[in-house]
């Protein structure tokens, strides 16, 4: 079942697949209505009980993780009571969402691509990889990804997975890959390979690192800013967040202007 709300929808979703390792879960869910019109970047809102219960009352945003033919998944940290919720969810059950909303990543037509996440900031960044290799083939494909630890990248090690992108992966405590930040990859593989645009979704102070790097360098960067929100569309204002130019106190909301900027309207 579906409804339609201008250019998103309503559906009821099945369930396919929950898996849980630890805290961090994803979810895939039969969504076709969602899943063909999705791009990289987007987010849904999704409905953590039935009908029949409103507590929590609010929807959670969640960014989209993976897109096959009439399936997406998502994935989460389990950190209340609403995606302990979601966590306790069974195959063939189904979930109440709405999407897709947001903007979406701005594909650079020339130069290298270089994905940069952290965290839960990594999810968003597996849909544009696979978006990338469809329609860039030829583009060089580089992903960087930053964790704590390597048990925390575990949710994520379909990404070992993708045959022709360069991939590497540090952990704050040097339990996999670069014992370091990821700020580290970035610049070496910048060096390596030469100049191009920066996609990055991530912990505030990552992606402000980023930015600062790719301004120095005079690189495109675009980041993809996670918030809390309320709505999804822009009506109760929840999601707002002060913009680069502090002194005309310009802010701009995550659901409604997002949650894609480009990194120089949100930091100088």
């Amino acid at each position: 079942m579906s409804k339609k709300k201008g250019n998103k929808l309503q559906v009821e979703a099945e369930i396919k697949e929950v898996i849980c390792i630890k805290d961090n879960c994803r979810i895939t869910v039969y969504a076709p209505h969602i899943s063909h019109i999705a791009k990289p970047g987007q987010f849904v809102m999704v409905r953590t009980t039935d009908q029949t219960i409103n507590d929590p009352l609010m929807r959670r945003p969640f960014s989209i993780h993976q897109v096959t033919d009439n399936e997406f998944s998502f994935v989460f940290k389990i950190v209340g009571r609403g995606t302990k919720l979601l966590s306790d969810k069974k195959k063939s059950g189904s979930l109440n969402i709405v999407g897709p909303l947001g903007n979406n990543f701005t594909i650079a037509e020339t130069g290298n691509h270089y994905l940069v996440g952290g965290g839960m900031g990594i999810a968003p960044l597996y849909f544009l990889v696979e978006y990338l290799k469809k329609f860039s083939p030829s583009k060089n494909i580089s992903v960087m990804l930053g964790s704590r630890t390597a048990k925390e990248f575990e949710i994520f090690s379909n990404f070992l997975n993708i045959d022709g992108i360069t991939l590497k992966i540090s952990t704050d405590d040097g339990s996999t890959g670069h014992h370091g930040l990821v700020l580290d990859l970035l610049e070496e593989t910048v060096v390596k390979k030469g100049d191009g645009t920066v996609y990055c979704c991530g912990p505030y102070p990552m992606m402000q690192a980023i930015a600062k790097f790719c301004k120095n360098k005079k690189m495109n960067c675009q980041v993809s800013l996670e918030t809390i929100m309320a709505c999804g569309i822009g009506a109760c204002l929840g999601c707002a967040v002060a913009g680069a130019d502090n002194i005309r106190q310009d802010y701009v909301h995550v659901c409604k202007d997002g949650p894609v900027f480009e990194a120089d309207k949100i930091w100088k």
